[in-house]
Formats: C-alpha cells, structure tokens, sequence
C-alpha cells in the first residue's frame, strides 16, 4: 500500500511539473517595446499562478522570425512587416500597438529641443559639437543601429531630411536596443534612436523635435510592435496571451509604458 501510494505521489509530482513547464512561454524578437512588454508578461503571469511568460533580451524581429519559422518558439515580437515568402512560410503577425521613435541623449549635452534639420545635421556629421545646437560645449557621439533596425527604416520613411541621409562614418554601431540605450547613457556627449519607452527617460534625456515628444500628437515617427506566430502552433497559452495583451487591461498597461494600442 505504501509503495502504490509513493507511485502515485511520484506520477502526481511528474505531472504537475510537466504542466508547469508546459505552461512556460518565451516571447523572443526584437528591442522595440521591450519593457513594456516585459510588464505586459508580468501581469499576464499575476493574473493566472502557474503561467510563466518571459520577454528576453533581444534577438532582433530576424531573429523572431528565424526561431518562430523554425518552430523553436511559438510566439515572437517583431517591429517591421512580414515579407511575401515569410508569410508564405505560414507565419502570421498580429499587430498590437505602435511605438514612437524616440531620439535621446546623455544628460550631459544639455538640449532638450531639436528641429529636423538639427538632427539631419547632427547624424550627418556636418553639427559636431552640442554647442552648435544651443548645447554645452561637448563633442557630440553618434550612435547608430545597422541599416535594417526598424527604427532607422521609420524614421528614414517619416523624419524629415532622413529618406537619403548618410549617416557619419564617426559614430559608433550598437547592434540592439539595449546596447544603443546602454551607451548613451554612459557616454558623454552621446547621441542615439530607438524606441520610446518610460524607462527611456529615467536614465537618458528624449529630445522634442520641432517641440513635440514623441507621445504628442503631430510627432512624426513611430514603429508598430507585433506578435508573431506560425500556422498551426498557437497554443492555448499562447493564444490566451495574445487575448491578454489586446485586452482592455492591457491596452491600459501599454499606454501607461507610452505606447499605442492597435485596436
């Protein structure tokens, strides 16, 4: 009888952890939004004890397309349009806000307002120092993200003076948001784009250009933020994620991290 019973409890612990594994989710992909998902993933998990959604570091939207493609995650984020052959490839997007972009700086430069031609100016190399633009008297470091980051691709489509900008050979490649982030706030007289975020402003200083911040109305550039996933391998967690994030809760959390629900 003692044996039958050790079984048992054996088998039931066997089954509880496989469910709690099994209900683990990882959402991988792209920098863009990546706190406010983060915070999206936690009150998802609060709300239903035993779910487990975590938001990584950022692989890039490739990545995410590459891991969910290959079915080695369910579910991506990803902050620029599938191509025709992705989709081919049975993966579908689901769009669940847009996120502005945001140009900032180390505290250090002393500007708070740049108009368009300043910061074509600034990404150029012809403005070199932050005195130029009614700044301290600071070289200025720019900090770039390779051609393809979604954000570059937005702000040559929207900022002007940026569709056929070269971007000065002086300046300093991050290849992911964070790295971007991470360096301008450490190094003086830096410069850099990505996307917004209230976690932004409590380490950097995000500039208004031409005197709008990037949540007013008017500002120019943003990226939409989606969800991605492969035909036929939604699960149910994955499915009820989603639902999640495009609730009314969570287009309340979204909104209070600076982004922009897509109803």
């Amino acid at each position: 009888m003692n044996k039958r019973f050790l079984l048992y409890t054996i088998l039931a612990a066997s089954f509880c952890c496989h469910n709690a594994v099994a209900s683990d989710l990882e959402v991988v992909g792209t920098g863009d939004g990546m706190e406010l998902l983060q915070s999206i993933a936690a009150a998802y998990s609060t709300d239903r004890p035993g779910s487990a959604i975590t938001v990584p570091p950022s692989i890039g939207s490739g990545g995410a397309v590459t891991a969910v493609g290959a079915e080695r995650n369910v579910l991506g984020r990803i902050a620029r349009p599938l191509s025709e052959k992705e989709r081919a490839q049975g993966l579908i997007e689901t769009p669940i806000m847009r996120i502005p972009s945001a140009i900032y700086v180390h505290r250090s430069a002393g500007v708070t307002d740049l108009t368009t031609n300043q910061l074509a100016g600034i990404y150029s190399g012809v403005i070199q120092n932050w005195n130029e633009v009614g700044g301290k008297d600071l070289r200025i470091k720019v900090v770039r993200r390779e051609e393809a980051d979604s954000t570059l691709l937005v702000l040559r489509s929207s900022m002007p003076g940026w569709s056929d900008l070269k971007i000065t050979p002086r300046s300093k490649l991050a290849m992911t948001t964070q790295e971007a982030v991470e360096t301008v706030k450490d190094v003086e007289g830096a410069v850099g784009y990505g996307p917004y975020s209230r976690a932004l402003e409590a380490t950097t200083s995000v500039l208004r250009i031409s005197g709008k911040h990037p949540i007013d109305d008017g500002y120019p550039s943003a990226v939409t933020l989606a969800l991605l996933y492969k035909e036929g391998r939604l699960t149910p967690e994955a499915e009820a994620f989603i639902k999640f994030v495009r609730s009314p809760k969570g287009h309340v959390l979204m909104s209070n991290w600076g982004g922009v629900p897509v109803r």
